[in-house]
């Protein structure tokens, strides 16, 4: 069945009348009432039927019409709905954060106060699923799926050693990694990515790291350091600031601790009219965050 059609009968069974229902929906009448009478046709069934000078729903028809009275109102407001969606579209930012969690969630925030009306829709998926911007790092954070990148920035990500605030190390300002290589390490569970470049960290050193401590939470690692259980690697933007009296943070001089932060903007970054925007402000965030540790 022809939408056209049933939506010309559904006019016509509104009122009843023929002419209103030509007037209503601007069509000539006797174009109105051929194209109900080829709906008939197809359906096999009257609709109507002449009652003294006007027209009058069959049974064929009154339900027909009881079926539409559940269709017709959805679809009237349709074009209003997804005009409302595409608004939300264009205000929202498809953002994928693999990571630099912590500095990307800052740096949202900071842009949200300068631009009220952007959504965020923040998502962690190593697919690289569809999205307009990723934050992710060169140690194989994504398995590429053929996702086309717009424009791409890297930024070279320090990792550093965090210690208790009572260790032996806590008064130098740079260690080298060797020489803890008889020490307990915490680090977090399930960010095998991360773990894998520690451990190759430790090898070029000469070791195999002692893992004592793992844990999902970020909170968990830095309490059990504070509570000096055992040293940890800590990646600048990814992790954030320690912002713990209990701990501190040391640069690494024997072995290049670093990786590099890799923010994509992708072909689809159109349809959102401040993805480009963000993309701009997140690298001049993170440049200046890195700059005032340097």
């Amino acid at each position: 069945m022809d939408l056209v059609k049933l939506k010309y009968f559904y006019t016509v069974a509104k009122y009843e009348h023929v002419t209103k229902a030509a007037e209503e929906i601007h069509i000539a009448q006797p174009a109105l009432t051929k194209t109900v009478k080829i709906l008939e046709k197809e359906l096999g069934v009257p609709l109507f039927y002449k009652s003294g000078r006007n027209i009058a729903l069959t049974e064929y028809g009154k339900f027909l019409k009881t079926e539409l009275d559940k269709v017709f109102p959805i679809l009237d407001g349709l074009d209003e709905r997804l005009e409302n969606l595409k608004e939300e579209s264009r205000k929202t930012v498809k953002l994928n954060v693999i990571a630099s969690s912590t500095s990307v969630m800052e740096a949202v925030i900071e842009y949200k106060k300068q631009n009220p009306s952007v959504i965020f829709n923040l998502i962690q998926n190593q697919e690289k699923p569809d999205c307009d911007l990723s934050v992710r790092t060169n140690d194989g954070s994504f398995i590429d799926e053929g996702v086309k990148v717009s424009k791409s920035y890297r930024l070279n990500e320090k990792i550093y050693l965090a210690v208790p605030k009572n260790s032996k190390y806590a008064n130098v300002k740079s260690i080298n990694l060797e020489s803890v290589k008889g020490e307990d390490f915490v680090n977090l569970a399930g960010t095998k990515t991360f773990r894998t470049i520690c451990d190759k960290f430790c090898a070029v050193a000469g070791f195999k790291p002692h893992i004592v401590f793992e844990s999902d939470s970020l909170v968990a690692v830095r309490n059990i350091i504070g509570a000096e259980a055992g040293i940890c690697f800590w990646p600048e933007f990814t992790w954030g600031e320690i912002n713990s009296a209990d701990t501190v943070l040391l640069d690494i001089a024997d072995v290049d601790c670093s990786r590099d932060i890799i923010i994509e903007l992708h072909e689809n970054h159109k349809l959102s009219e401040y993805a480009e925007d963000f993309y701009y402000f997140l690298i001049d965030f993170l440049i200046k965050k890195k700059e005032l540790r340097s």
